[in-house]
């Protein structure tokens, strides 16, 4: 067994509990498919609360884990892993077993995972990459998206998420909210904010995000579903559509298909919050 392995079975190991049935309650979000990644259990900055919270009240025939969903990285150098990020793992089997199929698409984070590819967990699918046909028939490459860094190797995205700058990045959002949440305010994303508005990060996410859709032309397919970039992002460009899931460390965001086809970015904090539907956009803007 190597160091991942026995990481992620330390992690799991705890003592196992039997599993609560979902309230009954009028979900928050009926769906046909939904897609999260970039949870980062074992994390300190993982938002696990809100993510429970939000996978009380959903109800889908799908859920896609697209990559990222534990952190080996983390876990290796400093183990951490609260009861709520059990609860996660507990509730993800709980959705599986109550007729959800549940896909896992193992992203850099938790890349070990990628040798069970083809297999199950439990009633968990372990898939490296998949195909997703939506309501209106478009086909979707779902991945993680580790594999486009070889494009930005040298950028600041690259950077940022590599080292201890991106920790500095969340230990301003920590602390932050904390203050916020103190004063009466709701949460709100300070890291993606600061990204946002850093010339050299909004130029490596946009080169993340038309690598990314190249490679969806490239392969015959009318769009991509990543993460990795903790950066929720919905729009079409030439016909083709890019779509980035977010994360549950900065922003706690999904994507959502309803049962006509069309697709949405949620945030899930305090309160459940909607982005502006699909937009379409210039490659040259």
């Amino acid at each position: 067994m190597n160091a991942s392995s026995s990481v992620l079975s330390r992690a799991l190991a705890r003592k196992h509990e039997p599993v609560i049935p979902m309230r009954a309650a009028t979900p928050l979000v009926n769906a046909r498919t939904i897609w999260i990644s970039d949870v980062h259990l074992g994390y300190r900055d993982c938002k696990a609360n809100y993510l429970l919270d939000f996978l009380d009240h959903i109800h889908c025939e799908t859920l896609y884990l697209v990559g990222d969903i534990v952190d080996l990285w983390s876990l290796k150098r400093r183990f951490c892993w609260p009861q709520n990020h059990y609860q996660i793992i507990l509730k993800l089997y709980e959705l599986a077993a109550r007729g959800v199929r549940v896909i896992y698409v193992p992203g850099n984070h938790d890349e070990p995972l990628r040798r069970f590819c083809g297999q199950h967990f439990g009633a968990i699918e372990i898939q490296h990459e998949h195909e997703y046909v939506s309501a209106h028939g478009k086909r979707f490459l779902i991945m993680h998206g580790d594999a486009m860094d070889a494009y930005i190797n040298h950028s600041w995205l690259a950077r940022m998420l590599g080292d201890h700058g991106y920790d500095l990045l969340l230990f301003i959002n920590r602390w932050g909210n904390r203050f916020r949440k103190w004063v009466g305010r709701p949460y709100f994303s300070l890291a993606g904010l600061i990204k946002s508005n850093i010339k050299g990060a909004k130029a490596a996410i946009q080169t993340y995000q038309q690598e990314c859709l190249s490679e969806a032309k490239r392969r015959g397919f009318d769009g991509v579903i990543c993460g990795h970039i903790h950066y929720p992002a919905l729009f079409e460009q030439d016909g083709l559509t890019y779509c980035n899931t977010g994360d549950w460390i900065e922003n706690c965001s999904a994507l959502v298909e309803d049962y006509q086809g069309n697709m949405r970015i949620l945030h899930h904090t305090d309160h459940l919050r909607w982005k502006d539907e699909i937009r379409t956009t210039n490659a040259h803007a």
